[in-house]
């Protein structure tokens, strides 16, 4: 005998919002030179795990300088770096509600033994919870990618 299931009401049924959230993303950075193909990276990278795609971010931040100093090159890895930390912070936001915690949401520091922290704590999360965030990301990063292909503007994104 099959065990019964209680169907869920419209207002119990919870579909995370995932569109939602890319559609936000993608629309933030839309006017930002040379950030929108950075969806189409952030996909292939969640094949290399969690630690891998919360990292890209530290590898694209310039080293801190008064804005005016930063070079047309550094402005636009700052705006990639920040479209990397903000989807991750989007994927700490979508699991706020449940027991699963994202480390490393919100974080500016670039001090070695603040990153170490964060990694860590990514090793040290359960099992089935890494797998659980890492198929909420690729769908996450896949919603991305088609947002992207909707409102990329070809002369900003070369």
């Amino acid at each position: 005998m099959m065990a019964e299931t209680k169907k869920k009401t419209i207002e119990e049924w919870q579909p995370y919002e995932l569109d939602r959230h890319a559609e936000e993303l993608v629309r933030k950075y839309r006017d930002k030179k040379n950030v929108l193909n950075e969806s189409h990276k952030m996909r292939m990278t969640v094949a290399y795990g969690l630690e891998r795609f919360w990292g890209e971010h530290l590898r694209l931040k310039p080293k801190p300088k008064p804005e005016d100093k930063y070079s047309e090159k550094e402005k636009i890895d700052f705006n990639k770096a920040s479209y990397w930390q903000d989807v991750w912070n989007a994927l700490g936001e979508i699991f706020e509600p449940t027991n699963i915690k994202i480390p490393g949401l919100n974080m500016t520091s670039t001090e070695t033994k603040d990153i170490k922290a964060v990694v860590d704590d990514l090793w040290k999360m359960d099992i089935s919870d890494r797998r659980i965030v890492l198929m909420v990301l690729t769908q996450l990063c896949d919603a991305l990618v088609w947002w992207t292909q909707r409102y990329k503007i070809k002369e900003n994104n070369d």
